[in-house]
């Protein structure tokens, strides 16, 4: 994935309103009202963070008659989630190796 990709994926998922929107959209597709009702904010309001979120990818607009649909894209999220997994390979073996100098601690210890 491009630099710039990643960046917006990060950039969007920053604002825990954008990922409320994604935590919605993820159990099916809605409207910019039905996204904005649970949020104490106008519907230009949520449509600036739906700009955000189509942006990097996240999120596409359809049409189905008179309803604009949106609907979560989540590639840019696997992507993302792959490039931390490299940082959580890391965290992991460092977490081994306190364990192992933990145990040997004790072991001398007693």
């Amino acid at each position: 994935m491009a630099s710039d990709t990643l960046d917006a994926t990060f950039a969007a998922l920053a604002d825990p309103t954008r990922r409320a929107i994604l935590a919605r959209l993820a159990t099916g597709d809605a409207t910019v009202t039905e996204l904005a009702a649970p949020f104490a904010m106008s519907q230009p309001a949520v449509s600036k963070h739906l700009r955000v979120l189509e942006r990097a990818g996240l999120v596409s607009r359809g049409r189905d008659a008179q309803r604009r649909p949106c609907r979560l894209v989540a590639e840019p999220l696997r992507t993302a989630t792959d490039w931390l997994a490299d940082y959580r390979d890391y965290w992991e073996t460092s977490y081994q190796r306190l364990d192992a100098l933990l145990g040997d601690l004790q072991d001398g210890g007693t």
